[in-house]
């Protein structure tokens, strides 16, 4: 195996530990050794930053990130599911929630696959943001900045196309997060709560994958 096929190799799989590892997995001594990548400055201003959530795309070939991808979860029992695409951005001062803009697609399905809805959806209001420490894995990317990715926990109201209303969390795990934040979205909808989020599949897989930049 030649020099560049190694290379190859040790990228993806850098790209799959970091983006959406689980625990229990062979990486989590990997990453609870990486640096957390959470600077001091941006740590004692985290509550005055302009921030942008998305829902993402990846190229693992290139090792690229880019706005439109899809990330799904699951109801209670009968494991019904949401699809949902979205990018928004918000600031990270719960004082602002004028700030707050956004929406996507969203799809619902029952447990045997068969589609039960779908249209857009609007973000509403702000409920809250909390900063994780995590580096940025990948070398390119299509959004912003990869040195302004940041992880954490963002929750927002939305509006559904249907008239109904809920909540999405959007979650971020990158290199050198803890392990009790997970990678992807759940969401509310009407009276049900699609808490139980699908994790990330192993590359080249693409889906349940997000990102969090700083935008100022």
């Amino acid at each position: 195996m030649n020099t560049r096929t190694l290379s190859g190799l040790a990228g993806v799989a850098l790209i799959s530990l970091a983006l959406g590892c689980e625990k229990g997995n062979p990486a989590t001594t990997l990453l609870a050794s990486r640096p957390a990548g959470l600077s001091a400055n941006f740590s004692a201003s985290a509550s005055n930053h302009h921030m942008r959530w998305d829902i993402i795309s990846v190229d693992f070939g290139t090792g690229t990130v880019s706005a439109g991808g899809v990330a799904s979860a699951r109801s209670n029992l009968d494991l019904s599911k949401i699809t949902l695409t979205g990018s928004g951005t918000y600031s990270s001062n719960p004082g602002n929630p004028q700030d707050v803009t956004g929406g996507g697609t969203w799809q619902t399905f029952d447990a045997s696959g068969g589609a039960t809805g779908s249209g857009s959806y609007t973000v509403t209001g702000f409920v809250s943001f909390i900063l994780a420490p995590g580096t940025f894995p990948l070398s390119h990317d299509n959004i912003g900045n990869e040195a302004d990715v940041r992880a954490g926990l963002l929750v927002v109201e939305i509006a559904y196309s249907d008239g109904s209303e809920g909540t999405l969390a959007v979650s971020c795990h990158i290199v050198g997060t803890p392990n009790a934040v997970f990678e992807g979205v759940t969401a509310t909808k009407g009276f049900v709560d699609y808490w139980n989020r699908e994790a990330p599949p192993a590359p080249p897989g693409n889906a349940n994958r997000t990102a969090f930049h700083v935008i100022d």
